[in-house]
C-alpha cells in the first residue's frame, strides 16, 4: 500500500481514507487480518497513535473490527461495504460535480462529456 499524505487534513483522517479505500476496493479482503498498528504505523511513517486513532475509527464504522487476542480484522459483512462504498462514491460524484460546476459545466454538460469519453 503507498502510503502519500498531504497537508491540507490530519494524517488521522488520510490513514482512515487509505485503509478504507483499500478495504473497498478489495485490496484488503473481507476476513483479512490486518497488520498490528505498530507495523502499520512504521509502514505509514506515522506515530502508532496516529495510526491507533485511525484504526478506533474504522472499528467505529464497523469496517473493521477487533478480536481481543487476534488482533484486527476487515468486516466479512458485505452490507457493511457496500454501503460505505455507495457513500463514498456518492462524496466522489459530489466533489466531481462541484469541481465541474466551478468550471462552468452544468450536469448536462457534463454527462456529455462523459460520454464523449465512454466513445474514445
Amino acid at each position: 500500500m503507498e502510503w502519500t499524505f498531504h497537508s491540507d487534513q490530519p494524517i488521522y483522517t488520510q490513514l482512515v481514507g487509505h485503509l478504507t479505500r483499500a478495504i473497498l476496493s478489495g485490496a484488503l479482503a473481507p476476513g483479512q487480518r490486518l497488520p498490528a498498528v505498530r507495523e502499520l504505523a512504521a509502514r505509514a511513517g506515522v506515530n502508532p497513535n496516529t495510526m491507533q486513532r485511525a484504526m478506533a475509527e474504522l472499528e467505529q464504522s464497523g469496517l473493521i473490527f477487533a478480536q481481543r487476542t487476534s488482533g484486527r480484522f476487515v468486516t466479512e459483512d458485505a452490507a457493511v461495504i457496500e454501503t460505505a462504498k455507495r457513500s463514498l462514491a456518492r462524496r466522489e460524484i459530489a466533489a466531481f460535480l462541484d469541481a465541474m460546476a466551478r468550471l462552468g459545466y452544468r450536469k448536462e454538460q457534463v454527462l456529455q462529456l462523459l460520454q464523449e469519453k465512454e466513445e474514445i
